[in-house]
């Protein structure tokens, strides 16, 4: 398997490649990042921050009035959490083996919800659906144009909808993929939007997309989107989790984790 930060081939469909590596690998990565996710638990990244604690999609006595979608779900983890307190929540996802994932979850939990295969910029949803959309972890590094997304997840929200989500912080693009004190020395251009990807004897297998903090900021407003909260939540002291980039000896000193909350007006002009 090649790796680097090389730009795209004319053929190569970032969405296919996704699609397939998340199916693929859907097993492996929840057998080894399952335990800390829980099967019913809403964590918003690595360093553990948990929506019982920061309560961004609302407080649990008000869940049961909100119609509320997941894109880029994986397992569903979140949902699962909401749909237990009483939210009317939908899940979705690109990945056929995420979706299979998330149904047995479900099965095996009790709790049950839809989970649907759907790509988050071409949502299966009629204009205005929903009151909140969220996404811990999923979508945001896996699309090209964040405008594009905001606009469709614009789309599917009602007026005054909520759109929240966490993402891989822009800073940690400049560092190398090292969780250690070794990967603390910029590498990379913090201005280089050239992709990561991962190739299979010349087949894009993987790629994930950088977006600066202002391209974040910027596609959210040209999107119709106000934006409520920024969050960069620190490292936990005494927190030993490993997970990929992060980990008790670099987290405390690099930003890891972006979080942004958002709405829309409450009249929106709809063409």
């Amino acid at each position: 398997m090649d790796a680097g930060r090389t730009p795209l081939r004319t053929t190569d469909s970032p969405l296919e490649a996704n699609r397939t590596w998340w199916t693929n690998h859907a097993g492996e990565y929840l057998a080894q990042h399952g335990p800390t996710l829980g099967d019913s638990d809403f964590i918003w990244g690595p360093e553990g921050l948990r929506e019982a604690e920061i309560e961004l999609i609302a407080p649990p006595q008000e869940l049961p009035d909100h119609h509320i979608l997941e894109v880029g779900a994986g397992a569903a983890q979140c949902s699962r959490y909401l749909a237990s307190l009483g939210a009317d929540v939908v899940a979705t996802d690109l990945a056929p083996g995420m979706v299979t994932a998330a149904r047995e979850l479900n099965s095996r939990t009790g709790v049950e919800f839809p989970v649907i295969e759907a790509d988050a910029l071409t949502l299966p949803f009629p204009d205005g659906e929903f009151d909140t959309v969220f996404t811990s972890f999923g979508v945001i590094p896996f699309v090209p144009d964040l405008s594009e997304l905001h606009r469709e997840i614009a789309r599917v929200l009602s007026d005054g909808g909520r759109w929240i989500y966490s993402a891989l912080h822009p800073a940690r693009w400049m560092f190398p993929d090292d969780p250690t004190a070794a990967g603390m020395t910029v590498r990379n251009s913090y201005f280089d939007a050239t992709p990561y990807q991962e190739r299979d004897g010349g087949r894009l297998a993987y790629v994930e997309f950088h977006h600066t903090f202002s391209a974040h900021i910027n596609a959210l407003t040209d999107a119709g989107f106000i934006v409520d909260e920024v969050i960069e939540p620190t490292w936990p002291a005494g927190r030993d989790v490993v997970w990929g980039g992060w980990g008790p000896e670099r987290s405390p000193y690099i930003p890891g984790t972006l979080i942004i909350a958002s709405h829309l007006p409450d009249v929106v002009a709809r063409g």
